[in-house]
């Protein structure tokens, strides 16, 4: 089988879901619209916790950490699916698809151990609720956002470095609308066998885990939160987690098919719209979880409201 070497002019073609639609205009406006509402949803819920004091507490500012990973990982990907769509050509060269293998993986794995963190930032709020600033104070919740960024970072350096040094075939087509591992590991002329296997193991270890840790957290949180004597401290309880676990289950879902499951359970068409829903849906969704069902959000937008309302007229 002839191979091509892999310098920086050679360019990978990404045949993705707009080129296979049959409405591709239909659905590149979809796309547009929710990457519009992931990029403003999120910038605005940023700029709420860093204007309002109230919400200068660890679990906004854990929060805002995941507004910051989602609004990343939407930019990384969305506009390029936009660009090459209206230019008619999807094309990325070899340097630029490892780039965005590093960043796809540094972001989603920040995010999955982030949530991980969130979850137990939730559990310390309700078991610990009088020590709850002496365990999450500061130096803890930066620690812990610094983790996730490192070990993500880690990861997928290991993995992008690992992948691109495979010789490629002729057949440059990748069938996804950007570069991710599995479907760029589908290309690799040589025996991939182990390799799959350790991005088996990873997955497990990235996704796993961190949804291990917040299924036990939050089975010690209902357990908490069910003898609790105040019926309304209850539902707010109640409340504040259903948002993080709908976020949970909307992330991890995607991901796990993505990088869990085995390849030969994998077809183009699903890998695509799975991407599509963990890189532009979710990170729209997730602000929106977040402040639809939170008063202290909804408190703060009401807040900056009025104030841009009663600001004197020049």
């Amino acid at each position: 089988m002839d191979l091509w070497n892999t310098t920086l002019d050679n360019s990978f073609f990404l045949i993705g879901i707009l080129q296979n639609s049959k409405y591709p205009g239909l659905l590149c406006a979809t796309i547009t619209f929710l990457y519009l509402v992931a990029v403003t949803s999120n910038i605005l819920l940023l700029l709420l916790i860093a204007m309002d004091k109230r919400l200068h507490v660890p679990m906004y500012f854990l929060l805002s950490q995941l507004s910051l990973m989602d609004l990343l990982l939407t930019t990384v990907n969305t506009p390029k699916i936009l660009v090459d769509y209206l230019h008619g050509q999807s094309t990325i060269s070899f340097s630029g698809c490892g780039f965005q293998i590093f960043l796809t993986l540094t972001v989603g794995g920040a995010e999955d151990i982030l949530l991980a963190f969130m979850a137990y930032d939730r559990y310390v709020a309700i078991q610990h609720p009088f020590n709850y600033m002496i365990f999450m104070r500061p130096k803890i919740c930066w620690s812990m956002v610094a983790t996730s960024w490192l070990l993500a970072s880690m990861n997928a350096l290991v993995h992008t470095i690992y992948t691109m040094h495979f010789p490629f075939c002729r057949t440059r087509v990748i069938s996804h609308l950007l570069c991710e591992l599995p479907p760029v590991l589908k290309l690799a002329c040589g025996d991939t066998t182990k390799y799959q296997f350790m991005v088996y193991t990873m997955g497990v270890t990235f996704l796993l885990i961190p949804l291990s840790v917040i299924l036990v957290s939050y089975m010690l949180v209902l357990t908490a939160v069910f003898h609790m004597p105040s019926i309304r401290g209850r539902k707010k309880a109640l409340l504040t987690c259903s948002s993080h676990l709908t976020v949970v289950g909307l992330y991890y879902g995607g991901a796990m098919f993505m990088y869990v499951l085995p390849s030969t359970y994998h077809s183009p068409q699903q890998d695509n719209i799975l991407s599509v829903f963990y890189t532009i849906i979710t990170p729209a969704l997730n602000p929106l979880i977040y402040s639809l069902r939170n008063k202290d959000v909804l408190g703060a937008l009401k807040k900056v409201l009025g104030k841009g309302l009663s600001a004197p007229k020049l």
